[in-house]
């Protein structure tokens, strides 16, 4: 018997279940439509909300900055990899979203891998929504921290656990997501700083979903809510609205200096590439320049969301773009993401672990890169699905 057979078990298991993650694979730029395992069709998947990942002043600026600069900073931030594109990306995002200061990493994944760990651990206790993000709980696991969980967006509960826990420990940290990536729905920030206030806890908000949509020409849920200069830690994504990929941090100074010392993707692993942080400046330039993205955004998501209504179809409690088409079981989701497929739509099933057990969906993501005809395609293909498996009249 070898020692990998259970994994075998394990993946046909999954298989059993409708859960095995078949990987498409893309032959195009990301935009409206793709081309995926050789076919052409509606893109519904991508995170690309302001249709930023194939804008040609970002690739333009990508190009030269490679000219210039080369490609691989080569190093870690903190030994010979930052570079002046870095210090002007930092500047640049500070001011745009109104902070004190920037720290960028990798990804918003290792942002969060990077943060949590650095301000709280093994004494301390992190109060987590729980319908957090994956690099939340990872983040928040290799802490060492306390992980006491309170009910999604549930502020009446984040406070009962404050209550029965917050003397147990040396220091805490509140951490919600302030766009929820699956079921669209948006973080109560005021009311959850009103609670972190009265119980002087540091709050943390992950922004991946809500940077480049949410807000004053895309500027994040702090904006939106006006909280600017009360949210501890802000993180955020250059891999979604923005187009490109990357990691934010932003808040007080002195939590942006601890994280230069202490955020260990950003002293052990390599500094985001040339071309990265020349495509992320060139992305906060058109968003200073105009909201028209950030617009078309909204008003895309408003007509899909009301006419998929109409359709019969159940989008959730979505409050973006994320617009979740709720189905329940995995297999049922997976076999009308593959019927969609056929209509010439590309829109991927979402279930267990992603979400919950019975909560499984098509996740559509609607982006400013779609035209109304485009829309309107993707509503037929839907509707036409939906009548077939007896989902919808």
């Amino acid at each position: 018997m070898s020692n990998t057979d259970w994994i075998q078990q394990e993946l046909e298991s999954l298989q059993a279940q409708g859960l095995y993650n078949r990987i498409r694979i893309i032959g195009s730029p990301q935009g409206a439509w793709l081309i995926v395992d050789g076919k052409r069709a509606l893109n519904f998947c991508s995170n690309n909300y302001l249709g930023l990942a194939n804008h040609p002043a970002l690739t333009a600026a990508a190009k030269k900055a490679t000219d210039e600069f080369g490609i691989g900073p080569a190093a870690v931030r903190s030994i010979a990899g930052t570079m002046t594109l870095h210090v002007e990306l930092e500047k640049r995002l500070a001011a745009f979203k109104g902070v004190e200061s920037v720290i960028t990493f990798q990804s918003g994944f290792t942002a969060n891998l990077a943060t949590i760990p650095a301000l709280v651990g093994k004494e301390d206790v992190i109060f987590s929504d729980r319908l957090n993000h994956a690099s939340i709980i990872d983040g928040a696991r290799l802490s060492g921290a306390k992980i006491i969980p309170y009910e999604h967006n549930d502020v009446s509960s984040l406070e009962e656990q404050i209550k029965t826990n917050l003397s147990q420990y040396r220091r805490a940290l509140i951490v919600t997501d302030g766009v929820f990536s699956m079921d669209g729905d948006i973080a109560p920030l005021p009311a959850i700083y009103e609670v972190a206030k009265k119980y002087d806890i540091l709050l943390m908000v992950d922004d991946a979903h809500g940077e480049g949509v949410l807000g004053n020409g895309g500027r994040g849920i702090v904006d939106h809510f006006g909280l600017h200069g009360k949210v501890d830690v802000e993180v955020g994504t250059m891999s979604k609205a923005f187009g490109v990929v990357g990691g934010v941090v932003a808040g007080k100074s002195v939590i942006i200096d601890w994280l230069r010392q202490r955020g260990r993707p950003f002293l052990f692993s390599s500094a985001v590439s040339v071309p990265d942080a020349a495509a992320c400046l060139a992305a906060i330039d058109l968003l200073e320049d105009s909201t028209q993205l950030v617009d078309k955004l909204w008003a895309n998501s408003k007509y899909f969301k009301a006419e998929m209504k109409t359709l019969g179809f159940n989008t959730g409690v979505s409050e973006t773009p994320i617009t979740p088409v709720m189905l329940g079981e995995a297999k049922l989701a997976q076999q009308f993401s593959r019927e969609l497929f056929d209509e010439g739509v590309f829109a991927m099933a979402i279930g267990f672990p992603t979400v919950a057990q019975g909560k499984a969906r098509i996740r559509v993501m609607i982006s400013a890169a779609h035209s109304r005809e485009d829309l309107d395609k993707g509503l037929e293909a839907f509707a036409k699905v939906g009548k077939k498996l007896g989902l919808v009249g």
